[in-house]
């Protein structure tokens, strides 16, 4: 039933003000009805009403089953479509590959509940606005690894990204390597437009590939690198050590976050720096990103009609046909 009436449009609305003669047809139907008794009233059984047989009762029936038939008809009339739509995109979108640090400074307590946390939130929203997109996921901590591929299956990226925890890598943050790691999803890409987002909270200090020497390869491939530095000024409540049984523990740290490298990475690739220090800061950068990496689309619409007047023309006439058998035979009035 609910996909029935879901994309219903009408091709002759105007029938539809004929529906207003049901609720006048009722109030003929009950004015007539008392006319049908004299004004003088002699004794009758008038009180044995209770008693009176399931027959009598179901002929209250025959007006809503005649208001039924009415209604379905002048439904018919305006002649109901169900609208199928369909879109093919022509132009090609743009290819995004989200680069996340994973270290445990991840897991300061600036941002609230963490920068993680954060992190993992607005990117997922980002996601959402890059309809026609594909979107792929890399992590980096003191290593890194390509999390979900290339996809426009948004729904995957966003588990993945929900999924995302601290401790999974070995410790560190090794940025060209996270960087590299998001160029070798993209290198082969076909789209008209390549994009990185780098996201992380500290200096370069682990890997085997130096940040500028991934941004070189960056440039080679006309991939555009936008670094985001994330965290607040002065000190944070950090990850400072790690317990035997994996729980760590925390202390005030000062936030160290390298600008100058990732400043020149961004203009190295024709990208851009951000700094978030809050997550509503977070949440305009992302939504900054969004407004300088659009494309026009030339999308076709193609639409497509399925006619269910005769659906309510088959009901409009079974109730009709039920309302005339049960008058005249099961329901049938002495004169």
């Amino acid at each position: 039933m609910q996909s029935l009436f879901s994309n219903i449009q009408f091709v002759n609305p105007e029938f539809l003000w004929l529906l207003i003669l049901i609720p006048a047809i009722g109030l003929w139907y009950y004015f007539k009805h008392k006319d049908r008794y004299a004004t003088l009233r002699i004794p009758g059984l008038q009180n044995t009403w209770q008693f009176s047989s399931i027959r009598g009762q179901l002929r209250g029936l025959l007006p809503l089953l005649r208001a039924l038939c009415i209604g379905a008809l002048i439904i018919a009339l305006a002649r109901p479509q169900q609208v199928l739509k369909e879109e093919e995109i022509k132009a090609e979108g743009i290819d995004i590959a989200m680069v996340m640090d994973l270290s445990s400074s991840m897991l300061a307590q600036d941002f609230k509940p963490d920068r993680l946390e954060v992190s993992k939130r607005v990117a997922a929203e980002f996601v959402d606005k890059r309809k026609f997109d594909r979107v792929g996921l890399a992590v980096f901590a003191g290593e890194a690894f390509t999390q979900c591929p290339l996809t426009t299956d948004h729904g995957v990226v966003k588990d993945f990204l929900e999924n995302l925890k601290c401790g999974i890598l070995e410790d560190g943050t090794a940025i060209g390597m996270g960087l590299a790691t998001g160029v070798n999803r993209l290198k082969d890409s076909e789209a008209k437009s390549k994009v990185i987002i780098l996201l992380t909270d500290g200096v370069n200090n682990a890997g085997y590939i130096k940040p500028l020497t991934s941004a070189e390869i960056a440039q080679e491939f006309n991939i555009k690198v936008y670094t985001i530095g994330v965290g607040s000024t002065g000190e944070a409540l950090t990850p400072v050590s790690r317990r035997s049984d994996g729980r760590y523990i925390f202390g005030l740290a000062r936030v160290e976050i390298d600008e100058a490298l990732l400043q020149q990475i961004a203009e190295m690739t024709g990208g851009k720096y951000f700094r978030a220090t809050s997550a509503e800061g977070l949440k305009k950068i992302y939504a900054e990103i969004d407004l300088l990496e659009r494309t026009e689309m030339d999308i076709t619409s193609i639409k497509r009609y399925s006619e269910e007047f005769h659906r309510f023309a088959f009901w409009g006439m079974m109730f009709l046909i039920l309302e005339l058998v049960l008058r005249y035979t099961f329901l049938r009035a002495i004169p």
